[in-house]
Parts: structure tokens; C-alpha cells; sequence
């Protein structure tokens, strides 16, 4: 984003303004850590600011400052179009098309007046926003808010809401900062954030640390699930509806189930396949290390993407027939999988 642009957005949030904030459909740590993150900084200028979620979140997400202002466009689709239609200004945060915010509340965005402006770390951006902060370098669209207030002159705005929520973000896009895109400069902001408030400790406990015995069960069976194909350095989880239903799963409980195939020795590709009757397809979550692009692989394959390590999908097919469609495409990686 360049200083000309900066300077506009700092002249468009000098006065306040109806401001509907936006992250993708079903929200992980970093899309609700950064949509409220910059809920409370426009606060701090008396916007009328207002985060959609596209759908539900985890209960590990529902303790972040802010949580009982969110809108669920799912089950408030009024009020949400009559705040999408009076909004003079739409912030689309974590992803990067339209569709990512699922089919209805896309719609209502595409076709709003409303100055769009997009901050994300995806990969191959849609042009829908006139402002565009876009780097898939950085660790989380957390740190790229924390970037944003900072382009704005404003860090001396971040104080412990803030700094709560990006660190939530932060930490758990970079797999507690183990994933490669843990940079010094994500350490720097983490420090920041720290002593602005953010209470590291106690967010890590309320995000990983709050198990349901039902949860734990769920993992067991997807452990008893994971299958290995050696040759191809690959490991991959399956979990049926009937899985899920016999162990009472609620969204978010198969979070980080897939790193787990990931951490086995010289695996280097790992993959989960969830079943949702509700929508009717497998969900499909990927996850590598070094160099294999499962963005590129998911493209291709599961209409899907996101980053070269991690990257999401889905397919219309059943569980088996999914599950022997990837089994049938690995040979074509060999040569990649064996470096």
C-alpha cells in the first residue's frame, strides 16, 4: 500500500463514519482477532463501527473483547443488510474474494457503494476493493492490522483490547510462532503487544487449554483414523458426520487436528477430510512443510487455496470417493514429495 493511499485512508477516518467490518466465512483466531482488533482502534475515533461474521465461530474465540458486538449474518440477515447498505466504508479482513464470505453476504458487498478496502495474506487477491493491503509474507492478517495502525501514525492507539486480539491472531496463525512465516519483525509486534497488555499466558491458556472430554475423544478416533503413505511422504485423517455426531462435535473441536499427521517423521504432507451433511460436502484442510505448495495443490484439485504450508479445500464428492481421488492424484507429486 503506498503512502498516496495511506494518506487517503487517514483523510476517510478523520471524521467518523458507518464502517461494517468483514471476515470469511467460518473464522479461525486470526479472522476474529483482526476483525475486532480494528473493531476497537475505530472506536477509539467514534466510528460507527460493526463487525458481520459470515457464520458461527468456535467457543474458544468467544471470550475476545468485543464478541458480544459481532453480527451473525447467518442468523440476523436484516440487520445485517440494513448495516451493509447505510455503510460508507467496508473493511474485508482475511481473505480475499468475495466468495469467501459465503454466497449472501458476498452479494450484499459486491453490490454496496461502500469504499472497500481489503487487508489479507492470501495468495492471488481479487480486485474487488479500491484499497488493497495484500502480503503473503506476513504471519497473519493480524500482524498486517498491527502494520496498518502503524502506517497510520497510530500504534500509541493500541492498548490491551487491541493488543489481545492481534496477539490471538498472530499466535494462532503461526502455530504458537513456529510456522515459517514467524519473522523477527512478527517477534517485534508480539513484544509490542505484550506490553501494551496483551496477557500472553492467559490468551494461549483460553485458546488451547479449554478441552471438552467429548473434544479429546474426537481426537482419539481421528488418531485411530490416520492413514500413512510412506513412499509419498503424505499422512491423512478422515472423520465421517457419524463420527462427529458420536462424539458431539461442535465447530472449532477438529482445530489442529491435521498438524498432527504433519508432525509425524519424514511426512511432509498432511491432509483431513471432515464430513458436513449440513453443506453437503467434505471439508478439506492442508498442511506441508518446505517447499510443496498446498495452495497450488488445493487449486488445482479442491477448489480451494490459501498459503504454500496451509491451505484449505472442499469437494461435492463422498468421503470415499474424495479420499481415493487425492490417494490417485499423489504419484503426480512424487517428485516433489521425495525431496
Amino acid at each position: 500500500m503506498s503512502e498516496a493511499q495511506i494518506s487517503e485512508i487517514k483523510t476517510l477516518l478523520s471524521s467518523p463514519k458507518n464502517i461494517v467490518i468483514v471476515p470469511h466465512k467460518n473464522p479461525d483466531g486470526d479472522a476474529m482477532g483482526s476483525t475486532l482488533g480494528l473493531y476497537h482502534y475505530l472506536k477509539t475515533y467514534n466510528h460507527n463501527a460493526v463487525v458481520i461474521a459470515p457464520n458461527d465461530y468456535p467457543e474458544f474465540l468467544k471470550w475476545l473483547p468485543g464478541d458480544d458486538m459481532v453480527v451473525k449474518f447467518e442468523n440476523q440477515q436484516e440487520e445485517s443488510k440494513t448495516l451493509i447498505e447505510n455503510a460508507e466504508i467496508i473493511f474485508t479482513l482475511d481473505f480475499n474474494a468475495l466468495h469467501r464470505a459465503g454466497d449472501g453476504l458476498a452479494k450484499l458487498i459486491e453490490g454496496s457503494t461502500a469504499m472497500k478496502i481489503m487487508i489479507d495474506h492470501h495468495q492471488q487477491p481479487d480486485d474487488y476493493a479500491k484499497y488493497i493491503y495484500t502480503d503473503i509474507s506476513m504471519s497473519s492478517t493480524c500482524e498486517m492490522v498491527y502494520n496498518f495502525i502503524e502506517m497510520l501514525n497510530d500504534t500509541d492507539k493500541i492498548e490491551a483490547t487491541i493488543a489481545t486480539c492481534l496477539y490471538v491472531g498472530i499466535m494462532t496463525d503461526t502455530g504458537s510462532f513456529r510456522f515459517p512465516a514467524t519473522t523477527s519483525k512478527t517477534h517485534q509486534v508480539i513484544g509490542s503487544l505484550i506490553d501494551k497488555g496483551a496477557d500472553n499466558s492467559e490468551i494461549h491458556n483460553k485458546i488451547f487449554d479449554t478441552n471438552s472430554y467429548s473434544r479429546l475423544q474426537l481426537l482419539g478416533r481421528a488418531m485411530q483414523n490416520l492413514k500413512v503413505i510412506p513412499e509419498l511422504r503424505t499422512a491423512f485423517i478422515s472423520l465421517s458426520q457419524d463420527e462427529l455426531d458420536e462424539f458431539n462435535f461442535k465447530k472449532g473441536d477438529t482445530e489442529g487436528f491435521v498438524n498432527y499427521a504433519l508432525s509425524l517423521k519424514d511426512i511432509i504432507f498432511a491432509a483431513i477430510f471432515i464430513e458436513s451433511q449440513k453443506d453437503q460436502i467434505i471439508k478439506i484442510s492442508l498442511r506441508s512443510k518446505g517447499d510443496f505448495s498446498v495452495n497450488e495443490f488445493s487449486r488445482a484439485h479442491f477448489n480451494g487455496g490459501g498459503h504454500t504450508n496451509a491451505a484449505g479445500g472442499r469437494s461435492e464428492e463422498d468421503m470415499q470417493t474424495t479420499i481415493d481421488k487425492f490417494i490417485s492424484i499423489l504419484p503426480t507429486y512424487k517428485q516433489d514429495l521425495s525431496q
